[in-house]
């Protein structure tokens, strides 16, 4: 079994930060990639941004938002800053990970956590 828990959403007004924080645990073997999609009403699923060796931002955050992983933790975060009512939606993890025994990856999601930004 493995399990990502999401935590730090929640209220802030415009031009605020949070932070969010993402845990993975359970048998993991080794984890590829983490990351953060989040999903407005009405709207699709969309990136937000993804580390690996490397990181990846979607446009509408770069210069705003900052991921980062403790890799002993088996965690990954997302700093907000300037947030905007746009950046309103439900965020939700992603890793991408092999479970212990197993021999290929695959993807896991959190349940979500909510960040509404008021104007």
């Amino acid at each position: 079994q493995v399990q990502l828990v999401e935590s730090g959403g929640g209220l802030v007004q415009a031009g605020g930060s949070l932070r969010l924080s993402c845990a993975a645990s359970g048998s993991i073997g080794s984890i590829n990639a983490m990351g953060w999609y989040r999903q407005a009403p009405g709207k699709q699923r969309e990136l937000v941004a993804s580390i690996t060796s490397s990181t990846n931002y979607a446009e509408s955050v770069k210069g705003r938002f900052t991921i980062s992983r403790d890799n002993a933790k088996n965690t990954v975060y997302l700093q907000m800053n300037s947030l905007s009512p746009e950046d309103t939606a439900v965020y939700y993890c992603n890793a991408n990970l092999r479970r212990l025994q197993y021999t290929y990856a695959m993807d896991y999601w959190g349940k979500g956590t909510l960040v509404t930004v008021s104007s």
